[in-house]
């Protein structure tokens, strides 16, 4: 029998895992519901209305819930159970735990996608975005100051929940946020002239996507006991991972439109963002290339300018789109031989199944 695990909550975009396991399907989908439930518990716990309205903008908004179900995948190679034990079924499920006392693997991913949204907080002002997962972005709603210190808010909440979980998770935590903050600083700053752009971009892309998707599933496992050098092959696994999803979503933003995305098309190329299409475009030796970089120096090619849907023909009629394709799957190659040093079971296969749907993605 074929399960398939609906990873997102309703309303959203579907992404389905085909893992074969109809237990750890069932394990899966009551413990994203549950992790909303804490997220939207976590947003409730500020002392004014208006912060926690801010705060919870994008709870329940639809997303891909990809940290979460992270961390929750991460959890099924500890010792002990994720979720506690039903006496009448076979095998671990979802208990209905108190609020003050979620399993383990409910508070890594609620905790993941804390540090996860925050970060999009930040990053929708960097941006100047005005839409997120098909909303108003916090920032276009509320303004760039509000936006800023909603984001600060989130993180402070993922501190102090760390902080309750324990030593290693504070440990994970503050790391992940470092790195996080990192990768945004390196892009916003840009590189140097000494800089290849493109391992500045990947440099970019570990701190700012990779270090979450690592981070989710090492909280999962840590939370119920996994082993130390299962932990560090998930770390790896969630890296090429997180490299590989970056990558789609730069495909995507050239390639899909807003009503599928729930971002606005070229959004990343209207401002200057350095994706890796883009990157390699302007590597290239073809006509289109110097007219991309034209385009893409001019004003014309900015959020209103007309350059904007020729830069964005001239990255389709170029070998760009194909080439970062290439790079993406090579790296979901380097996740799967990660997963394969893992125990083999109904989670590796879930790991399998996540390259699959990040393979997927760029369509």
């Amino acid at each position: 029998m074929v399960a398939s695990a609906r990873t997102e909550p309703r309303g959203s975009m579907a992404m389905e895992l085909t893992i074969g396991d109809p237990a750890l399907t069932a394990r899966l989908e009551r413990g994203m519901d549950a992790s909303e439930e804490r997220l939207r518990a976590l947003a409730a716990e500020a002392q004014d209305p208006r912060v926690a309205e801010v705060a919870g903008h994008l709870f329940g908004r639809g997303g891909k819930r990809l940290r979460p179900l992270l961390a929750l995948v991460g959890a099924e190679f500890g010792r002990r159970a994720p979720f506690g034990t039903d006496p009448s079924a076979a095998g671990p499920v979802i208990a209905d735990p108190p609020a003050a006392d979620p399993s383990p693997a409910v508070e890594a991913a609620a905790l993941a996608e804390l540090v996860h949204v925050a970060s999009l907080y930040h990053d929708d002002v960097m941006d100047q975005a005005r839409t997120r997962r098909g909303v108003p972005s916090v920032n276009a709603r509320w303004g760039n100051t509000t936006a800023v210190l909603a984001g600060n808010w989130l993180l402070s909440k993922a501190a102090q929940l760390a902080a309750e979980l324990g030593p290693e998770t504070i440990r994970l935590q503050s790391k992940v946020t470092n790195r996080l903050v990192m990768g945004q600083i390196r892009e916003l700053v840009g590189p140097s002239d000494d800089d290849d752009p493109l391992s500045h971009y990947f440099t970019v892309v570990a701190g700012k996507t990779a270090a979450l998707f690592a981070m989710a599933l090492q909280l999962g496992a840590v939370r119920t006991g996994a082993p130390e050098h299962v932990v560090q092959t998930l770390a790896e696994y969630g890296d090429h991972l997180g490299i590989g999803f970056q990558i789609a979503d730069d495909i995507l933003d050239i390639t899909s439109t807003s009503e599928v995305s729930g971002k606005e098309q070229g959004k990343d190329l209207a401002i200057g963002v350095a994706s890796l299409p883009v990157l390699l475009a302007l590597a290239d030796e073809r006509p289109e290339a110097g007219e991309l970089r034209t385009l893409l120096t001019a004003a014309t090619a900015g959020p209103e300018g007309a350059g904007l849907p020729r830069a964005v023909a001239l990255l389709h009629r170029c070998g760009a789109l194909a080439e970062a394709r290439t790079v993406m799957h090579a790296r979901l190659l380097r996740a799967r031989a990660a997963a394969n040093r893992l125990p083999d079971g109904p989670a590796t296969r879930a790991l399998h199944a996540l390259c699959d749907f990040v393979a997927r993605r760029d369509h």
